[in-house]
């Protein structure tokens, strides 16, 4: 079978972990990079023997050496790039958020309609084996998620990046990181969100955004999630989680997970890979060769921006 080739369109602090993931999948390939300045990723290229680098996607989209693209640039052209691979023929995952702004994602949708190709979002908290443990649960009857209870903390007063270098862009609480909460928690109650309701706190000046955040969100399951956002955390950063259910309650962070006891669960063995970006990617490499939908796929995520484009109606009238 010959490899799916992959190319990564954008080399920050998330290009570079697809970068690893796709290397460990041994279906794939990554063939191309597409960057603002190839200069700046030359010694890479060489040195992970990447054969094809770009600086402007249509270019890039020209190549038969690409069947897929993952998408990993500033939120504000993730749909723009993303209609122009499928344009192209190509497949294409692209990084959460996939929009800060309903339209675009409804953009990236209709798009998907038109060509049939595949097209997910990197929603990785589907994908991180944690949370997939609960999941399973879900599935088979064994849990039932009557509540979450989830904080999204870091220090970021300035405009850095996970890698603490200078961004191009203002990442946003509201549709990027509130957006793994929403989406994974109907994923979980394995419902719809009924009732949403945010407020915040102060605009940063500098930022032109709020830097803290509370959102409130109810399923069609009846499970009600809470969820905390803070630039502001001057201390433990990273989400953690909290999920109190019928049977159990299980504690998370990152990919550690305890019961409500401090009880640790040994997931070691369950899934092919500890790694939820890897695991991410091999749903998207495999629903192309498996001609399916995958899991996470651009339709499936999109009523999670439905419920973010109502909050912010919400917010901006709480100004």
């Amino acid at each position: 079978m010959d490899k799916l080739k992959v190319a990564l369109v954008g080399l920050g602090a998330f290009g570079m972990k697809h970068l690893d993931a796709v290397e460990n999948i041994e279906y794939a390939d990554v063939t191309a990079f597409v960057v603002r300045k190839a200069e700046t990723v030359k010694d890479l290229a060489v040195e992970r023997g990447i054969p094809m680098v770009y600086e402007d996607l249509n270019e890039a989209l020209k190549s038969k050496d690409i069947d897929a693209c993952i998408i990993s640039t500033p939120t504000g052209i993730h749909a723009e790039q993303a209609i122009a691979c499928m344009r192209a023929g190509k497949h294409v995952e692209v990084e959460i958020p996939i929009c800060d702004k309903l339209s675009d994602g409804e953009a990236i949708a209709e798009v998907q309609k038109e060509t049939g190709l595949v097209a997910m979002g990197g929603h990785t908290r589907r994908f991180n084996p944690p949370h997939q443990f609960i999941h399973n649960q879900v599935t088979n009857d064994e849990l039932n998620v009557l509540q979450m209870d989830v904080q999204t903390y870091f220090f970021r007063r300035t405009n850095i990046n996970a890698l603490g270098q200078p961004r191009s862009w203002t990442d946003s609480l509201l549709w990027h990181h509130s957006a793994h909460t929403i989406d994974l928690f109907a994923y979980q109650t394995m419902g719809e969100i009924v009732q949403a309701s945010a407020i915040q706190g102060p605009i940063n000046e500098s930022l032109g955004i709020p830097l803290d955040m509370s959102v409130q969100l109810r399923s069609s399951s009846g499970g009600i999630c809470t969820l905390s956002l803070s630039f502001n955390n001057d201390g433990p950063i990273g989400t953690h989680f909290r999920y109190i259910g019928d049977t159990g309650t299980y504690v998370m962070n990152y990919d550690d997970i305890v019961d409500g006891h401090d009880n640790k669960i040994d997931l070691s063995g369950m899934f092919v890979s500890n790694n939820g970006i890897e695991l991410q990617d091999r749903e998207f490499l495999s629903a192309i060769l498996e001609h399916r939908e995958p899991n996470a796929s651009i339709q499936q995520v999109l009523p999670c921006y439905r419920t973010i484009d109502k909050l912010q109606t919400q917010l901006a009238q709480q100004r």
